[in-house]
């Protein structure tokens, strides 16, 4: 079992999905500083100081030990305070759709610079040509 595992880890193509995610890793750490740094502070300044990141609606009770502001998303979460964070699921979902959308040029990039598949020329079989030659001579004696 061990000698099969060694020789799938040797294949290419799992070496090759390994160096994928640790790239896509380090891409995602990327594109989430991207968001949350550049695009939804300049979203909160356009929308007038709003940070969707803060948005919740608080679905239990607020523990009785708890002292923190009760607009701090974050700080309810650590004290285990049932939320719905309906606003780090949008900064979530531009993240995403930030992704999608660099994917989607880096593809269509790759796709441009790719030289075309060209079509497989199509030969006949060797029988074909062997009885189209017999024809062919059957009719030049025929004349």
């Amino acid at each position: 079992m061990i000698k099969e595992f060694k020789t799938f880890i040797a294949r290419g193509n799992v070496l090759d999905l390994a160096v994928a995610v640790i790239i896509g890793a380090a891409f995602g750490r990327i594109v989430s500083s991207l968001t949350d740094d550049i695009i939804m502070p300049v979203i909160g300044r356009i929308t007038g100081g709003l940070d969707f990141s803060g948005y919740y609606v608080l679905l239990g009770s607020v523990p009785a030990k708890y002292t923190g502001s009760l607009s701090d998303y974050a700080a309810l979460k650590r004290a285990g305070v049932p939320l719905l964070g309906y606003g780090a699921f949008v900064t979530q979902a531009v993240n995403f759709l930030i992704v999608a959308f660099i994917i989607f040029l880096v593809v269509r990039a790759v796709n441009r610079f790719m030289p075309k598949a060209e079509a497989p020329v199509a030969t006949e079989p060797a029988d074909v040509t062997l009885l189209r030659e017999i024809r062919d001579d059957l009719r030049g004696r025929s004349r």
